[in-house]
């Protein structure tokens, strides 16, 4: 049955005139009132309707695009690959859609409150961009806000994000564990044998993928992996710094540094000079995803290529019905080596 403004003003013991005046932002209303109509519509599963047209068609012109972290090159890259895609044809009205980028910061709460705000809306397409919350009760929501948009005829992909069973979704998922192991390798196959390794956040599906591929290197090497030797950050330079400084203060006689991304590489490779130390005749460097970054700072980094553009710009087109999705609707993106100056053989 049809959820109505009217079932919503009676869960929140409010009139429907509150109710409308909160969806639409168009009147003040007491936070305490706010949140209570919100949390109605949460509970009721409430779609705001939106345009005659939208309601014919059954969606909008309106493409919501998650990202954790704007700022990061990483999202930055993949998103406005995306948008440029999304603003050619396929829409009414000529064409445009309007794009509109949500910065979740990381947080599992803006993450679904974004999709529930799509879902209002009844936006076209949705693309996820990047890792996600490795968390039982958090995936269960995520999956239940995902199947919510496809029936309600919204396409959604997933790009650089492992696919979600049971929903109308369709995932671009980077081979991190691929990527990370290749890396490894390249730096065993120099001969070190004690390597430091600065990770991403624990609960990040894209940290454990490639902590777990530089792991089974390491295995396969024969390399017993000392705990001391990885730390947890953020995916940014000052948790390269940090975490280089703490991997030296473990343990000095490290001759390689894996650095979960190329912003952690960079900030590893900074502690490292104002240490003394010299890279790579000293100390080893690895990035992933080969930003710009990669190649500006000196050494160049030794990294592993994501087509981050060519990710974005494929998940644009699917989720705007222009490509057809990939079999099974999950198509894997392979990172590539690249060897640069910042990686040697290991020192005695």
């Amino acid at each position: 049955m049809t959820v109505t403004l009217a079932d919503v003003a009676a869960r929140a013991q409010v009139s429907p005139a509150t109710v409308s005046r909160v969806l639409n932002g168009n009147y003040p209303v007491a936070a305490s009132t706010r949140e209570r109509v919100l949390r109605a519509v949460d509970e009721l599963d409430y779609v705001l309707n939106g345009p005659a047209s939208a309601l014919a068609a059954s969606t909008s012109d309106l493409v919501g695009i998650l990202v954790n972290d704007i700022a990061d090159p990483f999202f930055g890259i993949m998103a406005s690959a995306i948008q440029a895609e999304i603003g050619g044809t396929g829409g009414r009205a000529g064409g445009e859609r309007l794009a509109v980028v949500c910065n979740t910061g990381g947080s599992p709460e803006q993450e679904l409150k974004y999709l529930t705000l799509l879902h209002r809306q009844r936006a076209a397409a949705v693309v996820l961009t990047g890792g996600a919350v490795v968390d039982a009760p958090h995936a269960a929501a995520v999956a239940a806000k995902l199947r919510k948009l496809g029936e309600g005829g919204t396409r959604v992909v997933l790009c650089g994000r492992p696919p979600v069973p049971d929903t109308r979704t369709v995932a671009l998922a980077f081979d991190n564990l691929g990527g990370a192991r290749a890396v490894t390798e390249h730096l065993v196959g120099l001969g070190h044998r004690r390597l430091g390794y600065i990770a991403g956040p624990g609960e990040r599906s894209t940290t454990r993928h490639r902590l777990e591929g530089h792991r089974a290197a390491l295995a396969a090497a024969g390399i017993e992996e000392d705990p001391r030797w990885t730390v947890h950050g953020r995916f940014d330079r000052r948790s390269g710094y940090e975490g280089a400084r703490e991997l030296l203060r473990r343990d000095a006689s490290l001759t390689a540094v894996v650095a979960a991304n190329d912003s952690v590489a960079a900030g590893a490779c900074a502690a490292l000079r104002d240490a003394g130390l010299r890279i790579p005749r000293d100390v080893s460097v690895t990035g992933f995803d080969d930003l710009p970054v990669a190649v500006d700072v000196v050494p160049g980094l030794t990294t592993v290529r994501l087509p981050l553009a060519e990710a974005g710009a494929r998940a644009g087109r699917v989720a705007m019905g222009r490509e057809g999705a990939p079999a099974g609707g999950i198509g894997e993106v392979r990172g590539e080596l690249v060897v640069r100056g910042s990686t040697a053989v290991a020192r005695d």
